[in-house]
């Protein structure tokens, strides 16, 4: 059996390009992983995902364990075979949307109590259960269970989630056990103290772990700040495991973290704004419901190969936003997985070839000269 390893093909200063191999398959890093939430990408046959370029998918722990819950999932073959994806998939771990989405919930040593946003029953993740609940989907690579730290957050209240965090990485790597061929993942915390950074990720070092996630971006601190961080964040982690950043982002998000360092992301954008009727194009957002695509020939991208542009118009896809038609979710969801899955395989080939920062400036500036449009 393939065992679960990451070999490092070429850098380019910070940015790295390689491979991530496990035994349902290799993924090309850089990646982006389309978030399957409810065991689906919305608008999306998974024959379709894997026809934009996509080798890996994310999971949720959090909505799967209540719905239709990991036991069931398990006992009808593992996630997987239930939602008719036989690539690799990743699952976080439940602390977020625990943190987010979650409704009178009690914070403890041990883990977090909480009313599902479902039927309101109530429910207890615990580093422990989280790992019985990846293992039952049986997901490739788990994440250790944490705790997400707010933003804006006091210095001592990151100072104190980290340590929890830490502690509840130590009970994961226990509980994960010995399962050759998949990979637990440990998550970088510590809010935007430096010190902090450093700490969190010296002690899950000294744990250990197949691979590293940056956690606690994405929350509300603004790129500037994001980009800040991960100045210095992703240095402080083992050069031969992947470096994930969790929950992010924008095209753009994504050129600045692989020049920082980072291999892997995920990110809900492509496939929400495709049902809200925008379409990410190498010259911006096109905002299809906007009046002034209604008598327009021309596809989204003519540069784009996606089924979208090379079948439709954006008069087309005008007209079925606003008749309110699945087939438009459908197309535009597609175009945007497309989208991110050829930013991809660019910054992979720029940094093969050791022109990665040619590949920054035309990002940059061929988005500047396209149109931006209202929303």
């Amino acid at each position: 059996m393939t065992q679960f390893r990451f070999d490092l093909h070429a850098t380019d200063q910070k940015a790295r390009t390689g491979v991530i191999h496990t035994p349902k398959g290799d993924i090309r890093t850089p990646a982006f992983m389309p978030v399957g939430t409810a065991a689906t990408v919305k608008a999306m046959m998974p024959e379709s995902v894997a026809a934009t370029g996509a080798d890996i998918l994310l999971g949720n722990t959090y909505h799967l364990m209540l719905r239709p819950t990991a036991e069931r999932i398990a006992n009808l073959g593992g996630l997987h075979k239930f939602m008719n994806w036989d690539k690799p998939i990743l699952t976080d771990s439940g602390g977020f949307q625990v943190m987010s989405l979650a409704s009178l919930r009690k914070l403890t040593e041990r883990g977090v109590t909480f009313k599902s946003h479902v039927d309101g029953s109530k429910h207890e993740i615990t580093p422990e259960r989280s790992m019985e609940i990846q293992r039952l989907l049986g997901s490739d690579i788990v994440m250790c269970f944490d705790e997400c730290t707010p933003y804006p957050a006091t210095e001592k209240q990151a100072f104190e989630s980290m340590q929890l965090s830490m502690r509840w990485a130590g009970r994961s790597r226990e509980a994960f056990g010995d399962r050759p061929g998949y990979a637990l993942f440990g998550i970088q915390q510590g809010s935007t103290f430096r010190d902090m950074r450093a700490e969190s990720a010296e002690k899950l070092q000294e744990i250990g772990f197949e691979g590293y996630a940056v956690g606690g971006l994405a929350v509300g601190e603004g790129q500037g700040m994001m980009f800040d961080v991960l100045d210095y964040a992703p240095d402080m982690l083992p050069t031969d495991k992947p470096r994930y950043l969790m929950g992010v982002g924008k095209p753009d998000d994504l050129v600045g973290g692989v020049a920082r360092g980072i291999d892997m992301f995920d990110c809900v954008l492509p496939s929400r704004s495709g049902r809200t009727g925008q379409a990410f194009t190498r010259n911006g957002v096109v905002n299809i419901k906007n009046a002034r695509h209604q008598d327009d020939p021309r596809p989204l991208d003519e540069a784009c190969t996606c089924p979208a542009c090379s079948n439709y118009s954006r008069a087309y896809l005008h007209h079925v936003f606003k008749a309110k038609e699945m087939i438009s979710g459908m197309l535009l969801t597609w175009h945007n997985l497309h989208y991110y899955q050829e930013l991809m395989q660019g910054m992979r080939d720029a940094i093969a070839a050791g022109a990665f920062e040619q590949f920054q400036k035309t990002f940059h500036e061929t988005r500047a000269q396209g149109d931006i449009e209202p929303l």
